[in-house]
């Protein structure tokens, strides 16, 4: 019987080597240093768990871009279609908290008008005030809904004084 020694590359593991010697075949050894059979199928098995948590980690990145532009696209579709005034009114109701729908809702307000706006108001907020033992968060909400709706009518007058203004083609 010869005695010699071959070194391979271990298939799938970049740093092993299966190192063959005669009358002890399939010795393993990593960097000169032997290994059981069963370590280097652990070292396999943990490159291939890492190699499939990136791909799933790529994947999942993928998706949340791809939804993330999605919803960046929709959102300026949805400024575009709104125009100014609708870009003023978002910004007016970002800026109260509120949103027009819930300012007339509060101030139990059909159609937007001055002069409904401050009777249900003035009524609203003597009902609510606290010497009558009303609620100060109740007319707060009052007071807010009625900056709103302010706000809502003179975004309205300026476009009608805009729309006045402009030349006639």
């Amino acid at each position: 019987m010869r005695v010699g020694k071959l070194t391979l590359p271990l298939a799938g593991c970049g740093f092993g080597w299966v190192v063959l010697e005669s009358g002890r075949p399939g010795r393993l050894s990593v960097c000169g240093i032997p290994l059981a059979p069963r370590t280097c199928l652990q070292v396999l098995e943990a490159k291939y768990l890492a190699q499939i948590i990136v791909m799933g980690v790529q994947v999942v990145g993928r998706a949340f871009a791809r939804a993330l532009r999605q919803e960046f696209a929709a959102s300026q579709a949805a400024v575009n279609a709104r125009g100014r005034a609708g870009h003023q009114s978002a910004a007016a109701s970002n800026l109260s908290g509120l949103s027009l729908q819930e300012a007339q809702q509060i101030l139990n307000i059909s159609k937007l008008s001055p002069e409904e706006v401050q009777k249900n108001y003035e009524h609203l907020f003597k009902v609510n005030d606290k010497s009558v033992g009303g609620s100060f968060y109740l007319q707060s909400k009052v007071v807010c809904a009625k900056e709103r709706l302010d706000e809502e009518l003179r975004i309205q007058a300026q476009e009608d004084r805009e729309k006045g203004q402009m030349p006639k083609t």
